[in-house]
């Protein structure tokens, strides 16, 4: 038989520079978020049965990234999130560095719920965990399962919440065997009604500050294992600054609920919040009035996105429109908040950069480094 050998090197470079988009290998947002607002509709016609216990919504929240309720001047919040397949890295590198990275994890599952939880100016009160298994065996590694409950420990302990406890299925032909599913929940308290954070507060001329992402985060991930396939070395190849792409992958979500609550405490009128996770910086215009966000500035990204968005084959669009790009929270405030908010988040171990403004306009974002413009039908989440 003979092997064409120059037809094969030839399939093998065409793989190599196959272009890769997150809706092919991940998350489809354009038939998600449909059904998301239609689940937002449902969920809105339920809201009457708090009257009954004496509760009533916060209707304003409904679409955001955590429910309001209140009782007289008291008011809590909720969200459920979960991590994704960020765990399934952390298993790939243990074959190569013998470490499970599984504090990684934990911290992780527990940064994407917070995170998510204090966009509405709610301080965590109680998280609870949900793991899900294909089989009791996957609880049988203890240095993983170890790893796991210190790293979701020490995260609660960062956003200052209790771990109230949680549920550990087990999905037999559900579950992939030999991985797992991890999410969770959280409620907070906000402590007054000048802490609520909702879009109706946004101004024409308020301020972006954004802030520095610690990486990747837990968003994209089906993306950079696509990546890692197409490889030789897969997750063990280095990138410029020597690190294995693997490890520069697996670094920890920073956890924002200290720093909110000290703004709020400072006397920082913030007028809205965005967790920068799903859809990139589209996120920034998740309000749903109608206001053009102008991005001036932006941070230089960490040389994994570089490194991803050279071996995916994508655009300046679709990686801003996919990752956060090294900025990873947005905070709306007024100019003269600025500077003694920028003090604050300092003070709290994390940069920050007064990257633009709103004003009023068509709803889109608008990278004016980039030349990106991301228009209001990009975002359909409300």
């Amino acid at each position: 038989m003979t092997i064409d050998i120059s037809s094969s090197c030839a399939k093998i470079n065409d793989m190599k520079n196959k272009k890769i988009t997150y809706s092919e290998v991940g998350d489809n947002y354009e038939t998600k978020d449909p059904i998301k607002k239609l689940t937002q509709e449902a969920a809105r016609q339920t809201g009457k049965n708090l009257f009954k216990h004496g509760f009533s919504e916060i209707s304003d929240t409904r679409g955001e990234s955590a429910y309001v309720w209140q009782q007289g001047n008291i008011m809590m919040a909720s969200v459920v999130e979960g991590l994704g397949t960020k765990n399934l890295i952390a298993d790939e590198m243990r074959k190569i560095t013998a470490k499970t990275y599984y504090d990684v994890i934990g911290h992780d599952t527990v940064a994407t719920v917070i995170n998510d939880l204090i966009t509405v100016g709610a301080k965590p009160l109680t998280i609870h965990a949900y793991w899900a298994i294909e089989d009791n065996d996957w609880l049988q590694d203890k240095k993983r399962m170890t790893d796991l409950i210190n790293g979701w420990k020490d995260a609660c302990n960062l956003a200052e919440a209790s771990w109230g406890g949680g549920e550990t299925a087990t999905m037999k032909q559900i579950v992939i065997p030999g991985t797992s599913e991890l999410a969770g929940s959280a409620i907070g308290i906000i402590t007054s009604k000048n802490n609520l954070v909702i879009s109706k507060n946004l101004k024409s001329n308020d301020r972006i500050i954004l802030l520095k992402s610690n990486g990747v985060n837990a968003n994209g991930i089906s993306l950079t294992r696509a990546v890692a396939k197409k490889l030789p070395k897969g997750y063990a190849t280095k990138l410029s600054d020597g690190i294995m792409y693997g490890d520069a992958l697996l670094t920890k979500t920073n956890i924002y609920a200290k720093l909110i609550q000290d703004l709020l405490e400072a006397n920082i009128n913030i007028h809205y919040l965005s967790n920068i996770t799903g859809h990139g910086l589209r996120k920034i215009m998740r309000a749903k009035e109608d206001f053009t966000y102008m991005i001036e500035k932006i941070v230089e990204p960490q040389e994994v996105f570089n490194f991803i968005q050279k071996h995916a084959g994508l655009s300046d669009e679709e990686m801003y429109g996919t990752y956060n790009m090294g900025m990873d929270y947005a905070i709306f405030l007024s100019e003269k908040d600025v500077k003694k908010a920028q003090e604050i988040i300092t003070k709290n171990g994390f940069e920050s950069l007064n990257a633009g403004y709103i004003k009023k306009g068509e709803r889109q974002v608008v990278i004016e480094p980039k030349k990106v413009v991301f228009k209001s039908d990009t975002l359909n989440l409300r």
